[in-house]
């Protein structure tokens, strides 16, 4: 079933005004640690994938429809950590302990870097580097149902990385809702730049996809 987007729920002006840093803050660090980085960026590019093909084959990218600002469907691509065929055998959404999941897909999910084709949604613009998590079509439709607020998290762009990513251990949806209007609230530069340097942090220490809280989530999404 396809993710209906709510009447009349165009992005409010508040929030508009405050979010106009975003874009250009965006660009500037994407290109600055393109520039810094350049040699991790390469290596990190062509070795994930590499790793995909020989470990699991084909194809290395899984691309997934989520909702986007203001309730738009977008396209977004990461690096595939779960079996061939696994939106068929389970809901598209990740459960705890979900067998689906490979043995490299397990350590991308902790490291964040199945989450490394997402750049080029940001230089896209669908996605910001900080924000509400995109969720899959039918996960945010789920969730809508038992909890309606939760289309406010759709009044900026999702992120890359956000508050309740970096902060919300357990994913439950009520948790999510209550850490990303926070972060619309205090949404800023200097809060971004925070939240990209503990993002950073999870990466190298490994602490990525240690949450449960979808479990709580219908298996079947229709």
């Amino acid at each position: 079933m396809e993710y209906q987007r709510p009447a009349g729920d165009a992005q409010q002006a508040p929030e508009a005004a405050r979010a106009g840093y975003k874009r250009p803050f965006d660009l500037a660090v994407l290109s600055v640690a393109h520039v810094v980085l350049l040699p991790l960026w390469v290596v990190l590019w062509t070795l994930v994938p590499l790793l995909v093909l020989l470990f699991e084959g084909r194809p290395i990218l899984y691309r997934q429809r989520r909702v986007g600002l203001d309730g738009r469907v977008i396209t977004i691509a990461k690096f595939r950590t779960m079996r061939r065929g696994a939106d068929k055998t389970g809901p598209s959404w990740t459960l705890p302990g979900d067998k689906r999941v490979t043995r490299l897909g397990r350590l991308l999910r902790k490291t964040g870097l199945d989450e490394l084709p997402q750049v080029l949604s940001i230089w896209k613009g669908d996605l910001s580097l900080v924000g509400p998590r995109a969720l899959d079509v039918d996960e945010q439709r789920v969730i809508e149902q038992r909890l309606p607020a939760f289309r406010e998290r759709l009044r900026v762009r999702p992120g890359f990385t956000g508050f309740a990513q970096v902060f919300d251990r357990t994913d439950d949806c009520e948790a999510k809702l209550v850490y990303d209007l926070e972060y619309i609230r205090r949404m800023s530069p200097r809060l971004d730049l925070y939240l990209l340097l503990r993002s950073a942090g999870n990466t190298l220490l490994a602490r990525w996809d240690s949450r449960s809280g979808k479990a709580n989530l219908p298996v079947d999404p229709g």
